[in-house]
């Protein structure tokens, strides 16, 4: 078992918003990069990033990053909720997204994930993901790092 002891530290705070706009209603967008780009800028060495979507038609998740699986989970979403016919939702009336509130829920809002001596302290192949549901409009996603 790994133990550390630390003698004296400052906790440290970083928030950076990133924001996306899709040219399709769905999208998959691989953000780790720009996730560690904000890791780079924070100098936090060891604690956590909190990685959410701040739009309820939008997610924010951990997976492979290969086509075959992105496509899967469209196929996989729609068969769960289906855009169209938009009437089949109680929701829909101003907004025709209620599929985009319901895929959102289950792909979830937000990860957290460890950072070990200055990394996004990943297992094999995983890779932060937006999830869009309901796109063509700015939306955003905040990084949020805390520790020393």
């Amino acid at each position: 078992m790994e133990r550390t002891v630390f003698e004296e530290s400052i906790m440290k705070s970083y928030r950076k918003e990133l924001f996306f706009n899709t040219p399709t209603r769905r999208a998959y967008i691989n953000i780790t990069d720009q996730v560690e780009d904000c890791l780079r800028e924070s100098g936090i060495k060891e604690g956590l990033c909190l990685v959410n979507a701040m739009h309820i038609t939008a997610s924010v998740f951990i997976n492979d990053d290969e086509r075959g699986l992105h496509q899967d989970f469209e196929t996989w979403l729609e068969k769960l909720a289906p855009e169209k016919p938009h009437s089949q939702y109680h929701h829909n009336g101003a907004e025709d997204n209620a599929d985009a509130h319901l895929k959102r829920q289950v792909m979830g809002r937000e990860v957290v994930v460890a950072i070990t001596n200055g990394r996004l302290d990943f297992g094999p192949w995983e890779q932060i993901f937006n999830g869009e549901f309901d796109g063509k409009r700015k939306k955003r996603v905040l990084v949020k790092i805390i520790g020393e």
